[in-house]
């Protein structure tokens, strides 16, 4: 039975929430791909100056690996409190820890000034980046699922999403555009800084935005239902979020694991690792390679709205299952067209593989809101994206950048990506389609009596 907080909002609300949520993720992802960009690019001479290019380089991803580390604690931390507290508060609070991290970041010594104390210090705020980001991207498609209207829901949720290429093209573009204006010298010396410091302004922009926007009416139902329950139940404890995820909705933590696996493992290989790739092994320059995901994130930003509108047509699952196969049966033309060298062909390799990827991205966001029940969702669908990052995105620039070292050849690395794909195959193809669900009627929180378990069973199956 649909309820009224299931209502489709007017169109200048719901707009106004996909603002807010588009906006803060683009600039956590912006704060984010920064780091990994400029891992790659120039911290491995700032930070780790006495090691060969290749071992600097690993060094220098493995504190952009530290950060995904964090990213399950802040997962745990965040949906518990969004949870119990509600979505908005704790995405006011994860922009401005991601914001102040990357701010911190632009005003840091370096290892010529402080020895050794330049990479730790780097490592920490890196931890601080990532604890704020496993809690950011739940909350955010959340606040717009819940919000949205339930027949194209797929579509609306997919917009913070966008969030991630807009953040890409805006940390690749203003990388871009510094590295042609700068020499090498004044880049590495000073003006690596200024997209870091320039983060400042734009977590001001993004408070003023999140700071006008309603609580979810979905989670304020919840929230009531649960305290008119513990009120007729003569106080009776409720339970931890996490505890009741993993009561109810431990399968739909795997699934939503498993399905990240590739779409989180080639997102890094495609657009951080292939800045490494290019320009040790191809040949490329740093210039032409940034411009290659500059041009490919503007259109993974345009098509992943479209992805998410199929996805209220066909099904999430199908959608999905798409971009796993593409992007696998994709990753060996990947790497022949980035070793010829062209401009062209680096652009056609890149945008094949953000497209492919982008069909796995844009129904995530409401396929994993519609897993659980509102008054563990933030929690289940925290965890099971950002504990899944751990093993996927984390070590994927790592990974591609050992066995680039130990082979020389990029064929172990597509293979990598591949064995990524058919795991996730594997888990979309035994979910359950969710898109019909109603994400108001689904609130198994407490331990149900026989007749509610058939009801929730029922409801996870519609």
């Amino acid at each position: 039975m649909a309820s009224a907080a299931s209502a489709p909002p007017t169109p200048n609300n719901l707009r106004r929430i996909v603002a807010a949520s588009l906006i803060g993720t683009t600039i956590e992802w912006y704060d984010f791909f920064l780091y990994g960009s400029a891992a790659a690019l120039v911290f491995n001479k700032l930070f780790f100056p006495d090691s060969a290019p290749l071992v600097g380089t690993l060094l220098s991803f493995l504190t952009y690996a530290v950060g995904f580390a964090a990213r399950p604690l802040g997962a745990l931390v965040f949906g518990h409190y969004g949870d119990r507290l509600g979505r908005k508060k704790l995405l006011v609070l994860s922009l401005l820890l991601m914001g102040g991290a990357t701010f911190a970041i632009g005003l840091l010594p370096t290892h010529a000034t402080v020895g050794t104390a330049a990479p730790v210090l780097l490592t920490v705020l890196r931890l601080v980046q990532g604890f704020a980001l496993g809690g950011e991207w739940g909350g955010a498609v959340l606040l717009v699922s819940e919000h949205g209207d339930a027949r194209r829901r797929g579509f609306w949720a997919s917009w913070p999403q966008t969030g991630a290429p807009a953040g890409q093209l805006l940390a690749t573009g203003v990388l871009s555009l510094l590295t042609a204006v700068l020499s090498d010298a004044a880049f590495g010396s000073w003006g690596w800084r200024i997209p870091f410091l320039f983060s400042g302004v734009l977590v001001i922009v993004g408070l003023w935005i999140r700071l006008s926007v309603d609580e979810s009416p979905v989670f304020k139902q919840a929230l009531a239902q649960a305290e008119a329950r513990k009120a007729a139940r003569d106080s009776a404890p409720e339970k931890l979020p996490i505890v009741s995820v993993l009561r109810h909705h431990w399968r739909d933590v795997l699934v939503a694991m498993g399905a990240r696996m590739a779409e989180n493992i080639s997102y890094y290989v495609i657009t951080a690792f292939i800045l490494v790739y290019a320009t040790t092994s191809a040949g490329v320059s740093k210039q032409t390679a940034l411009n290659s995901v500059l041009i490919a994130s503007a259109v993974h930003f345009a098509v992943i709205p479209a992805w998410g509108a199929l996805s209220d047509r066909v099904g999430r699952r199908p959608v999905y299952l798409l971009g796993a196969v593409g992007v696998g049966l994709w990753m060996f033309p990947f790497f022949w067209l980035i070793d010829t060298g062209g401009f062209g062909n680096m652009i056609l390799a890149v945008t094949v593989g953000l497209v492919m990827h982008g069909a796995m991205y844009a129904p995530q966001a409401a396929f994993f809101s519609e897993m659980f029940a509102t008054r563990m969702r933030y929690s289940g669908a925290s965890i099971g994206a950002q504990f899944a990052s751990v093993a996927a995105g984390a070590p994927a620039p790592l990974i591609a950048t050992a066995l680039l070292s130990d082979y020389g050849s990029s064929t172990p690395i597509a293979l990598y990506v591949i064995a990524a794909a058919v795991l996730t195959v594997v888990a979309v193809g035994v979910a359950k389609e969710t898109r019909h669900r109603d994400l108001a009627d689904a609130e198994p929180a407490t331990e149900p009596e026989p007749a509610a378990k058939s009801s929730a069973a029922d409801a996870r199956t519609a």
